[in-house]
Formats: C-alpha cells, structure tokens, sequence
C-alpha cells in the first residue's frame, strides 16, 4: 500500500470514528431530554405512545376522581381547547386541586391516557408553567368559550406570587 492511500484509510476511519461518536452521543442527548407538551399537541398526534414527555395544562374542574382504599387517581388536564385524561398512583402534591395548574411527568399509553410518573402543583395562584401561559395566552386570543376559561385561568394566575412544588 502506497504512503497516499495509507493515508486515505486513516483519514476515512478517523472521520467514520468521529461520526459514529456523534451519532452515539445525538442518541443518549435524545433518551435524556423530556419534552413539554399541551393537551393540544397531544391532540394534534405528536407524541408517539411510551415516549416520555411532560404534560401541563390546567387540571379540568369536576374531573378529579380517587379509587377507595388506593393511592389511584385520575384527573383530566385540559388547556380549554384539548383534555387529555391522566392516570396517577402515587400520593398527589398538598396544594393539587382542580382548576389549578399542572405539570406532570410521564407518557402516553395506548389507550390515550396519560400515566404520570411525577405531579408538579402550583405553590399559590401566580405560579403556571410558561409554555401554559403562553398556550393560555393564545387560547385568549382565540376567543370563544375556551378564550373566556382561559381568561379566566389567567387573571386567577396573576393573584399572588408562588413557586412550582414536587412530589416524586
């Protein structure tokens, strides 16, 4: 083999290595990145079912239902355009309540239904999520039915000042 072409075979191993090394690296960056969501997405079909992502919205008033005996709840969180139905099985957050934001980590089951691994509550009603208010902000702007509850979800978020609390 001539000096050139000895050369070309490193050249082209190093470049093969250095991109097999970034396709690795793109791929563990996607596994631990977590996507936000509003029930519209979820709606519009952009989240494949088990792929892990967060789910905000405002936590539909009358939705809240606890199974006896269990630490099973289901709620429905809605950004007053799309509700998406979610399933929970751990203890909820204290300051949790309907009509309130939410944000809650977890994925799509087959059947539609968002199963949360984690619930995040506002602390008071100042705080919400800023892609919310921002979808809220948009609904508003919309008008309609959904524009007045979002209207609303917004002029109650602007009360008082808070912070997001966890459970895990």
């Amino acid at each position: 083999m001539t000096p050139r072409r000895r050369r070309l075979v490193w050249v082209l191993a190093i470049m093969a290595g250095v991109g097999l090394a970034s396709a690795l690296a793109l791929r563990a960056f996607r596994q631990n990145v977590t996507f936000y969501f509003d029930p519209s997405k979820v709606a519009a079909g952009l989240v494949k079912p088990g792929e892990g992502f967060r789910l905000g919205g405002m936590v539909e008033k009358g939705s809240l239902v606890r199974t006896p005996g269990t630490l099973d709840v289901r709620f429905v969180v809605t950004d007053f355009k799309h509700s998406v139905p979610v399933r929970y099985a751990k203890v909820l957050p204290d300051l949790f309540r309907e009509g309130a934001g939410v944000v809650a980590h977890g994925h799509m089951d087959r059947n539609g239904v968002f199963i949360a691994d984690d619930v995040l509550a506002k602390h008071d009603a100042n705080y919400m999520p800023p892609p919310l208010e921002r979808t809220l902000q948009r609904t508003v702007a919309s008008g309609g039915t959904a524009g007045a509850q979002a209207a609303a979800a917004l002029a109650d978020a602007t009360r008082t000042s808070g912070a997001a609390v966890g459970v895990h």
